[in-house]
C-alpha cells in the first residue's frame, strides 16, 4: 500500500463533535478522526463532479477509494509545533501501561543540561508487570525520581532527537445567537455555545498554527491510480473543510503531503521487545529460579491500539483482541497462539452521516492505547512478522477505512523501563 503522510494546518477553529449517547451536549474531539477526513474529501469530490442527485452512482477511482475500501484514512493527531522545533509528523498514542508520577506527571523535558525537566518521567510497566506476575509477585512501582505514587499517563507523544514530548490540542467555547430570517436580527431565546478546537497553539503562541498529522493508505492492487489521488489532494489542499459549521467560517484547513519517514520495521521492533523481555526476566528470576523461562521456546509480541477500535466476535461486541479474532485477521497462521495479558477499556461513539443526513449507530469501542500481549512458538516467528506487518497497515476490527482499529506491533515505548524513565 502507498502511504501518504498528511499534515493538516488549521486556519480557523474546528467544530469536530463527539456525541455521547444520551447526552444533550456535543463535546469536541481532541484530534481529527479519520472518518471526518474521509467524509470531507469524498464530499468535495462529489461536489466538484456536479453529481449530487439521488440517482448518482459513484464509479471509477471514487468507487475504488470510498466504496470498495481502496483507501484507509487514519486519524490525525496534534503535532509538536512551536517557534524553535519543527513539526514532528510521527505522532503516537501512549500505551495504557505507561506510568508517571501522580504529583508531577510528564516527560523529562530538558531545555538546558542543568534543568531538572518539567515532569518526573514516564516509563512503561508491561514487561515488568508480566514478569512479576509469572513469578507470583505483586508489581507496584513508584516514581523513579521521588519514590512517590504513579498513575497511568495518557495522551499523544513523539520523540525528536531522543527527547520525548507530550502533544495536546486546546479547546474553547464559541457562543452564538440565532438569527431571525425575516428581520435579519437576533432571535429571542436562541443562544447556544459550540465547543471547538483552537486554530492556534495557545494564547502565548497565537501566531503558531495548530497542526495535526495523520496518514492515508492507498491500496494500489485495486487498479487505483494512487499518484492521481496524490495529485488531486495537492491540487485541492486549500479547498477542504473539516467538521461542522463550515458556513459560519469554521473548519478552514490546508493540507501538506509528505513522503513517509523511514522507521523501524516490525521485525526490528519484535527483536528489541523480546531482548528486553529476556533481560528483565533474568532480573526477576531472583525471586524463584525454579520458574521455567517462558522466552526459551516462545516469542512474544504486543498489539497496541493507536486509535479506537470496533471489535466483534461471534456477532457480539468485545473489548479484547482474542486468539480467534487475531487468527482470523491473519488468515489462521500455524503455531500455538496465546493471549498472555490484556489492558483495555471501553467507551461509546456516535456521529452524523452527512451523506445520509442521519445519525450513525452508537458503537461500543475499545479505547486507543489498549495493549495486548501475545506469545507464539518460536519456529513460526518469520510468518507472524510478515502477517502482522500487513495487519499494521490494514488495522483490525470494523470500519478500518475510517481510522478505527489502527495498531502498532511491539511499540518501542514498551522497552522504556522504570530505571530509564524518559
Amino acid at each position: 500500500m502507498k502511504k501518504i503522510k498528511v499534515q493538516i494546518t488549521a486556519h480557523s477553529a474546528l467544530a469536530i463533535g463527539r456525541q455521547k449517547p444520551g447526552g444533550s451536549i456535543s463535546e469536541v474531539e481532541t484530534y481529527i478522526p479519520g472518518t471526518v477526513i474521509r467524509g470531507a474529501i469524498a464530499g468535495l469530490m462529489i461536489r466538484q463532479s456536479g453529481n449530487q442527485g439521488d440517482n448518482y452512482e459513484p464509479d471509477g477511482d471514487f468507487k475504488a477509494l470510498f466504496v470498495d475500501g481502496g483507501a484507509i484514512f487514519q486519524n490525525a493527531y496534534p503535532a509538536l509545533t512551536n517557534k524553535t522545533l519543527k513539526v514532528n509528523p510521527d505522532v503516537r498514542v501512549l500505551p495504557a501501561t505507561a506510568l508517571s508520577a501522580k504529583g508531577s506527571p510528564g516527560f523529562k523535558i530538558k531545555d538546558k543540561p542543568e534543568d531538572d525537566g518539567k515532569g518526573s518521567g514516564v516509563f512503561d510497566s508491561l514487561i515488568d508487570r508480566y514478569c512479576a506476575e509469572q513469578q507470583g509477585q505483586v508489581y507496584d512501582p513508584s516514581c523513579p525520581k521521588d519514590a512517590g505514587r504513579v498513575d497511568p499517563f495518557k495522551g499523544f507523544y513523539s520523540c525528536l532527537n531522543g527527547i520525548y514530548y507530550s502533544h495536546s490540542a486546546s479547546t474553547r467555547l464559541l457562543t452564538r445567537v440565532g438569527i431571525n430570517r425575516k428581520r435579519a436580527t437576533a432571535e429571542d431565546k436562541i443562544l447556544y455555545s459550540t465547543q471547538v478546537l483552537n486554530e492556534a497553539k495557545s494564547k502565548e503562541n497565537d501566531d503558531v498554527s495548530m497542526v495535526f498529522c495523520g496518514s492515508i493508505l492507498v491500496d494500489e492492487s485495486k487498479e487505483l491510480a494512487a499518484e492521481d489521488f496524490h495529485q488531486y489532494l495537492e491540487h485541492n489542499a486549500s479547498n477542504i473543510r473539516l467538521g461542522g459549521s463550515a458556513s459560519r467560517g469554521l473548519g478552514k484547513v490546508s493540507l501538506q503531503l509528505q513522503p513517509p519517514d523511514p522507521e523501524l520495521g516490525v521485525g526490528d521492533r519484535w527483536k528489541a521487545f523480546n531482548e528486553m523481555l529476556q533481560g528483565r526476566w533474568k532480573l526477576w528470576q531472583m525471586f524463584d529460579r525454579s520458574k521455567a523461562n517462558p522466552t526459551t521456546k516462545r516469542t512474544f509480541f504486543t498489539i497496541g491500539l493507536q486509535s479506537d477500535a470496533i471489535l466483534s466476535e461471534q456477532w457480539q461486541r468485545s473489548t479484547v483482541i482474542s486468539v480467534n479474532m487475531l487468527q482470523a485477521a491473519v488468515s489462521n497462521l500455524p503455531g500455538e497462539l496465546k493471549l498472555e495479558v490484556a489492558y483495555s477499556s471501553y467507551d461509546y461513539r456516535s456521529g452524523w452521516n452527512s451523506a445520509w443526513g442521519l445519525m450513525k449507530d452508537t458503537e461500543l469501542i475499545t479505547d486507543r492505547g489498549s495493549v495486548y500481549l501475545f506469545s507464539v512458538d518460536k519456529d513460526h516467528e518469520p510468518a507472524w512478522i510478515n502477517a502482522l506487518t500487513d495487519l499494521e497497515n490494514r488495522g483490525i476490527g470494523d470500519r478500518t477505512m475510517e481510522g478505527f482499529g489502527q495498531v502498532r506491533i511491539c511499540d518501542e515505548f514498551h522497552c522504556i523501563s522504570r530505571e530509564k524513565a524518559v
